[in-house]
């Protein structure tokens, strides 16, 4: 996979997330020659997810962070902060790290 063609994609995993854009961002991504990638393409029960993660990112050009679910669905429900903290990864990663 070339680097200047892969887009990491941090998004919510829900079914309706999946059918309403992740489908259709899948589509146009690779029609348009990108190789998008995504944390669950790896399934490796003994890598640490975090480490997996990063990895993806660092071998990806672009990135698409999708941020629109990361309240909580009901009370007493804890908030997705994972999205958001995926996001400081790849800023990180991409402004604070000598490469």
């Amino acid at each position: 996979m070339k680097y200047e063609n892969s887009v990491f994609i941090n998004c919510p995993f829900d079914d309706s997330f999946i059918n309403d854009l992740l489908k259709p961002t899948l589509f146009f991504l690779i029609y348009n020659g990108y190789n998008p990638r995504l944390s669950l393409e790896i399934s490796d029960s003994g890598q640490v997810r975090l480490e997996k993660i990063t990895e993806i990112i660092k071998n990806c050009k672009y990135s698409i962070h999708d941020l629109s679910i990361v309240k909580a669905k009901k009370v007493n429900e804890y908030a997705r902060m994972n999205m958001p903290f995926e996001l400081g990864i790849d800023y990180g990663l991409r402004n604070c790290v000598d490469k």
